[in-house]
């Protein structure tokens, strides 16, 4: 875990002691901690992180009001700390970019599962997104169709480079809402319902929210559709559930 680089945000310094301390233990080395949101902010200012633990009730800014803020700087998965538990309260959380939440008390070893759980996901492409080699046939300065690259016309999805081209221009994407258009993307004109969804995607040590699901659907719309209210590309079959159709004169890596 040499490489990995995690950020600690709350504001009981007895929390911030335990959770390092536990992911010390599992080799986890490179540990920040900051109190407040703001330090939070400030801290991806200056350096690049792999994954973000941040506590919900902060003094100043909450974690809920300052994640749109991190989600400026940083792709990195985001799992929320949260002493509230109910739907709205997590819908709220993935709504302005988290991607996991563990609800307090809890134990460290959940905390520490899932961030390996989101790591296992966030990883896997930025490591090639940060590699010196590129795949001989990518041509990196347009979005062809080629090996790793998912061709939808409107919109490219660059495996390899872990990245989101829309009409050609780079845009955000959080990590599991990356590994869900991606999955989309490796298997269009197909049916998945929610729960296909969730097992694949998310996989099955994490908590099964139908809730999380629909909520990364419309966070991929949001970005990938002209008209979110109106896709055309990421729709919902009644009663079956949702697929990506790509466009008939747009062919497959």
């Amino acid at each position: 875990m040499d490489n990995v680089s995690l950020l600690l945000v709350d504001d009981e310094q007895a929390i911030l002691h335990m959770l390092k301390t536990v992911l010390l233990k599992e080799q986890f080395l490179d540990i920040d901690t900051v109190t407040t949101g703001e330090a939070a902010i400030e801290a991806c200012n200056n350096k690049t992180y792999h994954c973000i633990v941040l506590d919900i009730m902060l003094p100043g800014k909450s974690g809920l009001e300052i994640c749109p803020f991190l989600r400026q700087v940083t792709d990195a998965p985001i799992l929320f700390l949260t002493a509230k538990t109910t739907d709205y309260d997590k819908l709220t959380g993935f709504a302005v970019g988290g991607d996991d939440y563990v609800a307090k008390p809890f134990n460290p070893l959940e905390v520490v599962a899932r961030i390996k759980s989101l790591l296992k996901r966030y990883l896997p492409s930025k490591s090639a997104a940060i590699s010196d080699h590129v795949p001989s046939n990518v041509n990196t300065s347009s979005p062809s169709t080629s090996e790793g690259v998912y061709d939808f016309g409107r919109f490219q999805v660059l495996e390899w480079a872990g990245e989101l081209r829309i009409e050609g221009e780079s845009v955000s994407c959080p990590a599991l809402v990356f590994q869900l258009l991606l999955f989309f993307c490796k298997h269009p004109n197909r049916i998945f319902t929610k729960s296909d969804l969730y097992e694949r995607v998310w996989g099955s040590e994490a908590i099964s929210d139908d809730n999380t699901v629909m909520v990364h659907i419309h966070r991929i719309r949001e970005r990938i559709e002209a008209d979110p209210s109106n896709p055309v590309f990421l729709v919902n079959v009644r009663g079956l559930g949702y697929k990506l159709i790509q466009p008939e004169h747009v062919s497959r890596p």
